[in-house]
C-alpha cells in the first residue's frame, strides 16, 4: 500500500510538472521608458501646455515689474498698480488651474490606454509562446534570464496603434 501512495504521488508530481508550460518575465521599467506611445503622449501634451506656460512666465515678470514700480510709484499711482497685478494673479491662477487640469486628464487617458495595450501584448507574448504566466520582473524574486520578454513586450507595444 506505501510502494502505491508514493507511485501515485509521484504520478500527481509529473502530471503537474508535464502540464506547466512555463513563465516570462517583463521589466515593466523598461517598457515603460521605451514606449513611443507615451513618449509621443508626453510631447503633445508638452506641445499642448506650452503656449499657457509661456504666458504664465511672461505675467510673473509683468508682475515682478509692476511691484518693482510700486515700490517708487506715487500715492494715486498704487492703486492702480494693485489693480493690475490682482488681475495678473487671476491669471495666473486660471493659467495653471487650466494646465494642471489638462495634464491631469491627459495622464490618466494615456495611462488607461497604455496599461490596455501592455496587458494585450502581455496576453499575446503568453499565448505565442505557450506561458502559464508573465510576471512583473519586481513581483518575482529570482527567475531565469532566458525568460526575458522584455524586447519582444516592448516591440508589441510600440506596435500597437
Amino acid at each position: 500500500m506505501k510502494k502505491l501512495a508514493v507511485a501515485f504521488a509521484a504520478g500527481l508530481g509529473f502530471m503537474s510538472m508535464a502540464h506547466a508550460a512555463g513563465y516570462g518575465v517583463i521589466d515593466m521599467q523598461r517598457v515603460v521608458e521605451n514606449s513611443t506611445y507615451l513618449k509621443q503622449q508626453n510631447d503633445g501634451l508638452q506641445q499642448a501646455v506650452k503656449p499657457a506656460a509661456t504666458r504664465v512666465e511672461q505675467l510673473n515678470k509683468e508682475i515682478q515689474d509692476l511691484q518693482n514700480k510700486a515700490a517708487t510709484a506715487k500715492p494715486a499711482e498704487v492703486q492702480q498698480l494693485k489693480t493690475q497685478y490682482d488681475a495678473k494673479v487671476k491669471e495666473i491662477n486660471s493659467l495653471e488651474q487650466n494646465i494642471q487640469q489638462r495634464v491631469q486628464s491627459t495622464s490618466q487617458a494615456t495611462g488607461q490606454t497604455f496599461t490596455t495595450r501592455v496587458q494585450q501584448a502581455a496576453e499575446q507574448l503568453r499565448k505565442e509562446n505557450s506561458l502559464d504566466f508573465v510576471l512583473n520582473k519586481n513581483s518575482a524574486l529570482a527567475y531565469d534570464v532566458k525568460n526575458d520578454l522584455t524586447d519582444k513586450m516592448i516591440q508589441k507595444v510600440n506596435a500597437m496603434k
